[in-house]
C-alpha cells in the first residue's frame, strides 16, 4: 500500500466515526487518509450498540452506504418498558408522528462503510503504531506514525480526532485548553450476544427489584441480551446457564416462559458514564464521537451522536473547502455540544429511572417510583421519552 504524504484531512480512528466522515467527505470531493492502531479485524470485532435514528440513518444515506441498512434492518416502531412484571408499550410512531427506528448493528455499519472505502480506493492505514499529532494550532498540522517499521509523516489541512475515549487526540490538548464533565455509574452491564430469537420483535427495558435488564436484538434470529451487574463482577463469574436464570428471574412470566436460549458467542461486562469534553475544536484539531463524549447505553445514544459529530464536521468541511466560509468550523463545537448534551440529559434521565442504585433507599426510591408512575400514565410524558428516543433533530 502507497501511504499518502498529505491529504486534505487527517482522520484518526477507523471506528465507524471515522470511515463515515471519511466517506461524507469523499462524496463532498475532499480527500482524506484514515489512520488506525487496530487491524480491521479487531475493529470489526467490538460488539456495540444497534438503535438507529433517523438522523443516523439520512448521514449513511448521503455517504452511499444505505443500501444492506435498509435490506436487513428492523424499523421498529415502539419498544416496551417492564416495570415490576408488567409490561408497557411506548408506541413511538403514533407519539412522534410516524418516526421510528432502525435496529442494524454497529458492526454491520462498519462493515459497510469498510467495504465502500475498499471499493473507491481510499486510503486506509491500520495496525499503525505510534501515531501522534502535531502543530493543530497552525495551519499546517502533521500526523506521524509507523507503519511496517517505517516512520511516516502525513502532512495535512485539518484532524479529525474520531479515536475514541482513550485516544491520542483529546490527550494532545494541551492542559487547560479544555473542560470536562463526568459522572460514573455504581454499576455494570453484562452483555450477552447469542443466536437465537429475540424474545419479542420489539426491545423490552426491564426493571426489576433484582436489577435492570435488556432484550434486544441484531436480527430475528441473533439476540443481546443485557444485564445490570456488580462493578465487581468478572465475565468468568457468569456461565451461559447463570445468565439465562437471572434474565429469567428479571423478566415478567411470558418473556421468561418464551425466551429461547443457547451459547453465547460474546460476553463482556461494560461499565457505565457520561462524559463530556467542551470544546471540541482546538485550532485545526476537532474531535467527534467517544473521543469528546460518552453516554450510557441506556439511551442508544453513542453511535447515533458520533453520526451527528460528523455530520456537522462533513459539512463545515464542505463550506470551507467550496465556498471559502468559515462558519461551519467556527460553530461546529457549539452545535454538535448542543445536542450532545440533550442526548447526555436523555441518557442520563433514562438510566437513572430503570436502573437499582444503592443509594436509592427511602426518598429516592419513592421518588423513582413516583418518577415511574408519572410516566406509564400521562401521554405527554411518554411522548417526551419518544421523541428523545427517535432522535431530537440535527
Amino acid at each position: 500500500m502507497n501511504i499518502p504524504q498529505s491529504t486534505r484531512v487527517a482522520i484518526i480512528g477507523a471506528g465507524p466515526s471515522g470511515l463515515l466522515l471519511g466517506q461524507l467527505l469523499h462524496r463532498a470531493g475532499i480527500d482524506n487518509v484514515i489512520i488506525e492502531r487496530q487491524t480491521g479485524e479487531y475493529v470489526l470485532g467490538r460488539i456495540r450498540a444497534g438503535v438507529i435514528e433517523q438522523t443516523t440513518a439520512d448521514a449513511l444515506e448521503r455517504a452511499g452506504v444505505a443500501t444492506r441498512m435498509h435490506r436487513e434492518g428492523l424499523l421498529h416502531d415502539g419498544y416496551e418498558l417492564c416495570i415490576d412484571g408488567q409490561r408497557h408499550r411506548i408506541d413511538l410512531a403514533r407519539l412522534t408522528g410516524g418516526k421510528h427506528v432502525t435496529v442494524y448493528g454497529q458492526t454491520e455499519i462498519t462493515r459497510d462503510l469498510m467495504e465502500a472505502r475498499a471499493t473507491e480506493g481510499l486510503p486506509t492505514v491500520y495496525e499503525a503504531q505510534g501515531v501522534s499529532i502535531h502543530d493543530f494550532g497552525s495551519a499546517h498540522p502533521e500526523v506521524r506514525f509507523t507503519k511496517d517499521g517505517v516512520q511516516h509523516t502525513l502532512a495535512c489541512d485539518f484532524i479529525a480526532g474520531c479515536d475514541g475515549f482513550h485516544g491520542v487526540c483529546r490527550a494532545s490538548v494541551p492542559a487547560g485548553a479544555h473542560r470536562t464533565f463526568e459522572k460514573i455509574y455504581p454499576f455494570g452491564w453484562l452483555g450477552v450476544l447469542a443466536d437465537v430469537p429475540p424474545v419479542s420483535d420489539e426491545l423490552i427495558y426491564v426493571k426489576s427489584p433484582r436489577g435492570f435488564a435488556l432484550c434486544s436484538m441484531r436480527s430475528h434470529t441473533r439476540s443481546r441480551y443485557y444485564l445490570q451487574c456488580s462493578l465487581d463482577n468478572k465475565v468468568e463469574q457468569w456461565s451461559d446457564e447463570e445468565f439465562w436464570a437471572e434474565l429469567r428471574r428479571r423478566l415478567d412470566p411470558a418473556a421468561a416462559e418464551s425466551l429461547v436460549t443457547g451459547a453465547s458467542i460474546e460476553k463482556s461486562i461494560a461499565p457505565l458514564r457520561s462524559f463530556v469534553t467542551e470544546p471540541m475544536r482546538f485550532g485545526r484539531l476537532f474531535l467527534a464521537g467517544d473521543a469528546a463524549h460518552i453516554v450510557p447505553p441506556t439511551g442508544a445514544k453513542g453511535l447515533n451522536l458520533a453520526a451527528s459529530d460528523v455530520s456537522y464536521l462533513a459539512e463545515a468541511l464542505d463550506a470551507w473547502y467550496n465556498t471559502h466560509s468559515e462558519e461551519g468550523l467556527a460553530r461546529y463545537s457549539e452545535r454538535a455540544l448542543a445536542r450532545i448534551w440533550k442526548a447526555e440529559r436523555f441518557s442520563w434521565w433514562f438510566t437513572s429511572l430503570m436502573h437499582n442504585f444503592p443509594e436509592n433507599a427511602g426518598f429516592g426510591q419513592k421518588m423513582q417510583e413516583a418518577e415511574l408512575d408519572y410516566l406509564l400514565h400521562s401521554e405527554p410524558a411518554q411522548a417526551t421519552m419518544a421523541e428523545n428516543y427517535v432522535g431530537l433533530p440535527m
